[in-house]
């Protein structure tokens, strides 16, 4: 079977399945929980009673469909030997069951009656993350590319192991901070990987199908979930969608052995979730004796519809354009860098 042909099937399988599935939310009442809306979140009155947790569903169809076409339709034969195959296999395989057991916490939550304590989930995060940063470390080496020049250097595995926990949390939470305006946090997620998988290849660091597949099954699961979530939204992704995307985007980036490009492709997330996380945390390690971006209401995008007035049109449109110019400019210097022969 040809492999674009493989990638359409993917595509158009995911879409259509998440479609489907959200269209109809099959076992709602059992599955579901509604949206209790966000203390101190600007405008999150409008979203209570909503059907939340819906990223139940499309995580579920991406992590199926990637598992169809990465170990069924097209098994990974790895064509350089600096990885074994079998280990790629095997780290994918183990990755995606971590996105699974992210997803499932963030979903327990959705579903539950009252909140969960957020040290309760937060702790969960850093358990989930602390086996992800040994699936990768294990399995994928320790060895790190910069995107933009394509030149490597090997990081000691300790070191890279607290690093690779750090990036997954710190992406959890940021990508679960965004998520307070309609279609933000899924429009961001599928810029992040689509221009991750793009630096991969123009940086050589795809040693297979896997990236690519991956991406087949994420973008169209994201695609059909934002047909219900852009605003006026019908249903909300919920910590299910929300913290398991954060995870995955991290995974993705050391999985293309391109980790660093997060301050990249996760910048968006950074400048919005992001600091929000950071003030809370160091108000808290404090004692509230510091006080972070005092003048600035986090996240940003509660920044803007508050302080600055935007719609919430206006704020998605405002943040995706921030990330698409910032994905843009980095690609074309590396593109730059390459025609020029200076790399």
């Amino acid at each position: 079977m040809d492999f674009v042909f493989k990638m359409a099937v993917g595509c158009i399988a995911a879409f259509v399945i998440t479609y489907i599935l959200l269209r109809l939310l099959p076992g709602e009442k059992v599955l579901l929980g509604h949206d209790r809306g966000r203390k101190f979140a600007q405008g999150s009155e409008v979203n209570i009673g909503k059907p939340t947790g819906v990223g139940f569903y499309f995580i579920l169809v991406f992590l199926a469909v990637s598992c169809v076409l990465c170990f069924l339709i097209n098994p990974v034969v790895s064509d350089k030997g600096i990885f074994e195959s079998g280990n790629v296999v095997s780290g994918l395989g183990f990755g995606l069951l971590a996105v699974l057991a992210e997803m499932v916490t963030g979903w327990l939550d959705d579903r539950s009656k009252n909140p969960w304590n957020e040290y309760v989930k937060g702790a969960l995060d850093v358990a989930v993350s602390l086996v992800g940063a040994f699936i990768c470390v294990h399995f994928f080496g320790t060895r790190v590319y910069l995107a933009i020049t394509g030149t490597y250097f090997d990081i000691n595995p300790v070191l890279y192991y607290f690093l690779a926990v750090l990036l997954l949390v710190v992406s959890i939470n940021a990508t679960n901070a965004t998520d307070g305006i309609d279609g933000l946090s899924g429009s961001l997620s599928v810029i992040s990987i689509v221009a991750t998988l793009v630096m991969a290849s123009l940086a050589g660091t795809c040693f297979d199908s896997n990236p690519a597949l991956l991406t087949a099954a994420f973008v169209p699961a994201l695609a059909a979930y934002l047909i219900f979530n852009f605003n006026p939204s019908k249903m909300m992704m919920g910590d299910a969608g929300s913290r398991s995307l954060g995870f995955f985007i991290a995974f993705f980036l050391i999985l293309c052995r391109i980790p660093f490009l997060y301050f990249i492709v996760g910048l968006p997330f950074l400048c919005d979730g992001g600091i929000s996380i950071l003030k809370i945390t160091v108000g808290r390690l404090t004692k509230r004796k510091i006080i972070l971006f005092r003048s600035i209401t986090t996240p940003l995008h509660d920044e803007l519809r508050k302080n600055r007035k935007f719609s919430v049109k206006k704020v998605w449109l405002t943040l995706v354009l921030a990330a698409l110019i910032i994905d843009l400019v980095y690609i074309f210097a590396s593109v730059l860098l390459r025609v020029t022969g200076v790399v």
